[in-house]
């Protein structure tokens, strides 16, 4: 079953749905799906999240999926200051909603998504454990003195940046990006588990960084590292396999 499931986050409408097993009896372990930056381009083919969130569904989970401000069919402009507030919604929702185990609320991240589900939770302690693929440790590559400028206009390209006067303040804008560092906040995420997952040749995310969060992270904490330059790791059969294989240990589904 899908539910459509949209929020309200600082005068923004974000865009979701919640999709339910078709088994077994509410409350679910709850699910909550983190999107990264997105590419621009679009393949007609990719059933995207929320095929990513009927295979998870199907494994017996109550999951969101929803768009992050800026980008599908979610209202605003690219921040990823506000893709927390955005997330800190989403948990919110899936707390207080009845099909969910508020005791059993995992967020599953990819790239960009994969840091903000790192520092969100890293402050909100409904969140019960943590998946992260391809996660960035810094943004130092877009909050670089010569880069926030340059940042904007590709964004701005891809379509995530909407309006003409966005942002109103590049320096707040900039400074966001160094406030949401997955590798200050992974360790704050124990006692709660960590599952970091990564390609070895990722080109988009270089595999050091999944190395740098879990060293830095404390334990219980997973890392596996899969052949291959795959970064959408929602697509890589054997990284969703890993996942669901894990949250069910996990959540004990």
């Amino acid at each position: 079953m899908i539910k459509e499931a949209n929020l309200f986050v600082d005068g923004w409408k974000i865009v979701g749905q919640l999709y339910l097993p078709d088994f077994g009896q509410a409350p679910y372990p709850g699910v909550i799906l983190c999107h990264g930056i997105p590419s621009g381009s679009v393949d007609p083919t990719d059933g995207g999240y929320p095929l990513l969130a009927s295979i998870i569904s199907k494994a017996g989970f109550a999951v969101y999926t929803f768009r992050f401000r800026g980008s599908g069919e979610s209202q605003g402009n690219f921040d990823i200051l506000g893709w927390l507030h955005d997330l800190e919604s989403a948990i919110d929702y899936m707390y207080l909603s009845a099909s969910v185990n508020k005791r059993k609320i995992a967020l599953v991240g990819f790239s960009a998504g994969a840091a903000v589900a790192i520092c969100t939770a890293a402050r909100d302690k409904k969140v019960s454990a943590v998946v992260a693929c391809a996660s960035p440790a810094d943004f130092d590559s877009i909050s670089e003195a010569e880069k926030p400028q340059m940042s904007v206009s590709y964004f701005r390209k891809l379509g995530i940046i909407r309006d003409e006067g966005f942002p109103a303040s590049l320096e707040k804008w900039t400074d966001n990006f160094r406030q949401v560092n997955a590798l200050k906040c992974v360790t704050e995420i124990a006692p709660r588990p960590l599952l970091l997952l990564q390609s070895e040749s990722d080109k988009v995310v270089p595999a050091e960084n999944a190395r740098r969060l879990f060293a830095q992270a404390k334990e219980p904490k997973q890392l596996r590292i899969f052949p291959g330059d795959e970064h959408r790791l929602r697509k890589h059969e054997e990284a969703v396999k890993t996942i669901i294989t894990w949250l069910k240990s996990q959540f004990k589904v």
